[in-house]
């Protein structure tokens, strides 16, 4: 009898000025359609073990450290207004790099596209984020980097890139679906009462 695979560990990356949506709807779609814990053990990661404020105040106590996070298996990198900072801070560029070569996927939402490219993650690769920051994106990546403006979601295989906020929650049921089985992601979306644009995606 095949023995039952572990729970994949999905880590969140949260840092001040996160967007709460960025966050908290890929937090939603993987914890509802983790089979009650079964498939997926969702957690919340910070540099610190300080509480993070989100866009708008929003308070979060996260659930490890830097130091101290289980090993992920699938890793949300979100996005807001702190990912300016963010992708200048040298310990959570090196953290994203090497956790790149070890996940099975790397999911940015939003604006989190800018820490990747920063990080050197998406030359060849066809990329999306917020529209509105598409040429900052543009300034990030070389030459042999494809942006994709219209795409909702865009899978590249180990890095899966969504626009902006709500194309997370798409491009998390989408990585569901991926790991196990299209079924799974839209009775997530069913129970979340969520209109699931699945089909709005691109493949490279």
């Amino acid at each position: 009898m095949e023995q039952a695979r572990h729970a994949r560990n999905v880590a969140i990356w949260i840092f001040d000025d996160v967007e709460p949506l960025d966050f908290a709807g890929p937090f939603e779609v993987f914890i509802t359609g983790s089979n009650r814990g079964r498939d997926f053990n969702v957690y919340t990661i910070a540099e610190h073990d300080s509480p993070v404020k989100a866009l708008g105040g929003l308070s979060i106590n996260p659930t490890y450290p830097l130091a101290a996070c289980p090993k992920p298996d699938i890793l949300i990198v979100p996005g807001g207004l702190g990912i300016r900072k963010e992708m200048h801070n040298e310990t959570i560029i090196k953290w994203i790099k090497q956790l790149s070569k070890e996940v099975e996927i790397l999911l940015s939402v939003c604006t989190g596209a800018l820490v990747l490219a920063q990080a050197n993650l998406l030359d060849g690769l066809q990329v999306t984020t917020n529209r509105s920051a598409i040429h900052e994106l543009q300034e990030l990546v070389p030459a042999s980097t494809k942006i994709i403006k219209e795409a909702r979601f865009i899978d590249n295989g180990t890095i899966v890139l969504s626009a902006g906020v709500s194309a997370g929650i798409d491009a998390s049921l989408y990585v569901v679906g991926k790991l196990l089985g299209k079924e799974r992601a839209i009775k997530a979306a069913n129970i979340m009462e969520y209109d699931w644009r699945g089909e709005n995606q691109e493949t490279s």
